[in-house]
């Protein structure tokens, strides 16, 4: 497969996860949507075609090792869906919607220009595992208090499933790009730039008001540790194993590791917080 064919492919599968996330939060609801959307997808073919495009052991090391803390930004930046909005006026849907992205892409990309001044030659895995353990850190303190995260009502046009696909697809055809341009450390934080999280949140602001994504945010931010942890261990599996059957065992691992423990995890809180509104007699 050619450089132009890998990037191609990586991004349309990047389009279709973005698309399948937000359908499955408005089915499903918060909960197990956003476990659901937050298994390692995107990271899959970006991992791969980083890996064939510089299949060396440092360079894929550094562009996997940063995964991690771009996805501890990912989580600061889904928890600021719930924290901002109480922080924002009244002011017309539109405005109100356009000022809090402002505000969370501002975040992400203070933190990003961080990463990227303090981590410019190399990542340890020490660094990658200590983002790793961060997250999850972070993702069980907000899921202490459980959020209702409800399902989506409205419907959803093609179009606008349309636009949360192109989003994706253009950060992730952009992080393969780099990857073969010999740029692994900026390919690493770009394929975990959150267009999949900001286009999830936003069309579903829009679709189906403030309280479908507020609910989700918990869940995603503790379910997306799924993918630095595939990260980290893909450093290990694909040179090892080779691309397809590397892949196939870091994703079942990840899912293993922490999607299902993250899910148990949810659904215990949310079962708790039933018991506690409604007591036995």
């Amino acid at each position: 497969m050619g450089p132009q064919e890998q990037i191609l492919v990586a991004a349309l599968l990047a389009g279709l996860v973005a698309i399948a996330v937000t359908v499955a939060i408005e089915k499903f609801g918060g909960l197990i949507g956003g476990i659901l959307g937050t298994i390692p997808t995107t990271i899959v073919p970006a991992a791969a075609f980083m890996w064939l495009a510089e299949p060396t052991d440092t360079a894929f090391q550094s562009a996997m090792g940063i995964v991690p803390v771009g996805m501890l930004l990912n989580a600061i930046f889904l928890w600021l869906w719930r924290v901002a909005p109480p922080h924002v006026p009244d002011w017309t849907f539109g405005k109100r919607l356009a000022t809090i992205t402002v505000i969370n892409l501002s975040v992400w990309f203070t933190g990003a220009a961080i990463a990227v001044t303090l981590f410019s030659e190399q990542v340890s895995m020490t660094v990658g595992l200590t983002a790793l353990l961060i997250g999850i850190i972070l993702g069980l303190w907000i899921t202490l208090e459980h959020q209702h995260a409800p399902r989506g009502h409205n419907k959803v046009g093609p179009l606008t499933l349309a636009m949360r696909g192109i989003a994706a697809s253009t950060a992730i055809g952009l992080a393969v790009w780099l990857s073969q341009l010999g740029s692994p450390f900026v390919a690493g934080m770009a394929s975990v730039f959150p267009a999949i999280f900001l286009t999830s949140m936003v069309a579903l602001w829009i679709a189906q008001g403030e309280d479908v994504p507020s609910g989700a945010v918990g869940p995603m931010m503790l379910g997306a540790m799924s993918v630095s942890f595939y990260a980290l261990l893909a450093t290990y599996t694909l040179p090892e194993f080779g691309v397809v059957l590397g892949s196939a065992i870091t994703w079942f691992a990840s899912i293993a590791v922490i999607s299902v423990p993250a899910s148990f995890w949810l659904r215990l809180r949310a079962n708790r917080r039933i018991e506690a509104e409604n007591p036995a007699p």
